[in-house]
């Protein structure tokens, strides 16, 4: 009987088989499935949509890996996903059998890969030309690596640039103009970005993080100007500037804005402050964790002006005091407080707030990120 059945399973027609496999349960029954036969293998090998490289801390393990990356590339043609995160040692040579077998590839990680050079990333621009989402955290990728991808890889909608130090306003510039249906962009930490970069940005961009950047009034202008941002995190923005040149978030381009992260922007004022509330009425979210420069006035104008936002960070901010906590009680829809080593507020005044807003929870633990529930929805 066994006999008789591999005989009528290499019988039957590749699209029945690849059904077969689709309806296997467990990864035991997959796996033994490639075990049949040579035809029934190629089935498994067809079907097979990711491929993650695990994380290792030998360097003779990356070394393999570059010796049999190609081999995998051949046997998995179909892949949508591809992770080498943290192959530091990975070669451009690994990556030549992408311009063969990368063209269905959507997702792609190259976290930490630091030995990848232009070369390489011409591999991947030409090779995979169906991008969705690609993240070069920690790269060594140009503005000319990034205008190659540009080029080729016009359907990105989810790029992470971050710690990425050798692109610049170029390179961004040729990304949003190349890759019109950008969605999400991280370029956390890319200190040589000023925000020129972003004129003429698309209304698609709905998610931008730049934590840590050196914004000039000019960029953080252009960066809103495009109308479509829905998330925005500005934290710990590094020059010291116009005290009220974040006001130019509440100008009005940003109208659609849902979360807003200033942490650690110390220079804030009220003026922006109140800019801001009165500008993005649909502000769910907004970090002013460390923001020294908001007083009474700023704390008043966002408890009556601002009628959706639900989630409100004030840790350690020194100027909150008893007076600015109470205004915070018309916050209609609040319903998270983030608020330690505010030394101002004292335990009474806290009590009072607590008894008109049973509602609302207070969270003294420290909260860096915002959006969290968010992020997976822009990552997809």
């Amino acid at each position: 009987m066994e006999s008789q059945f591999e005989i009528t399973g290499a019988l039957l027609p590749d699209d029945c088989l690849q059904i077969i496999f689709q309806n296997l349960q467990t990864r035991g029954e997959r796996n033994a499935f490639g075990l049949t036969c040579r035809q029934w293998l190629q089935i498994q090998n067809l079907a097979r949509r990711s491929l993650a490289l695990q994380l290792s801390y030998d360097p003779k393990v990356y070394r393999n890996y570059a010796i049999y990356l190609p081999r995998l590339l051949t046997r998995f043609p179909c892949l949508h996903s591809l992770s080498l995160a943290g192959c530091t040692e990975l070669p451009d040579s690994a990556l030549t059998e992408l311009r063969h077998f990368g063209s269905n590839i959507r997702s792609l990680s190259l976290y930490c890969c630091f030995s990848i050079s232009g070369h390489g990333f011409a591999h991947v621009s030409v090779g995979c030309p169906h991008l969705v989402s690609i993240t070069l955290y920690r790269c060594c990728i140009t503005d000319a690596g990034l205008r190659t991808l540009a080029e080729h890889c016009r359907v990105l909608e989810n790029v992470d640039l971050s710690h990425c130090i050798q692109i610049s306003d170029q390179g961004i510039n040729a990304l949003l103009g190349g890759c019109t249906k950008l969605r999400r962009l991280i370029i956390s930490y890319c200190m040589d970005i000023r925000g020129t970069g972003f004129a003429g940005c698309s209304p698609t961009l709905t998610y931008l993080a730049a934590d840590s950047c050196i914004l000039s009034p000019e960029g953080l202008f252009l960066v809103v100007r495009g109308g479509g941002l829905e998330y925005l995190n500005v934290s710990s923005l590094r020059a010291y500037i116009d005290p009220d040149v974040l006001s130019v978030i509440g100008a009005g381009s940003a109208s659609k804005l849902r979360f807003l992260n200033l942490r650690m922007c110390r220079f804030l004022s009220d003026h922006s402050v109140a800019c801001i509330a009165q500008g993005c009425p649909l502000l769910e979210e907004w970090n002013l964790a460390v923001c020294h420069d908001v007083h009474n006035e700023g704390w008043f104008k966002i408890g009556s002006t601002c009628r959706n936002l639900r989630i409100l960070h004030v840790n350690r901010c020194r100027n909150l005091n008893n007076l600015g906590l109470q205004a915070l009680v018309d916050c209609v829809r609040l319903t998270v407080l983030y608020m330690h080593g505010c030394q101002q507020v004292t335990y009474m005044g806290l009590e009072a707030f607590r008894m008109l807003r049973q509602d609302v929870e207070i969270r003294t633990e420290e909260c860096v990120s915002i959006g969290s529930t968010v992020d997976n929805f822009f990552a997809n």
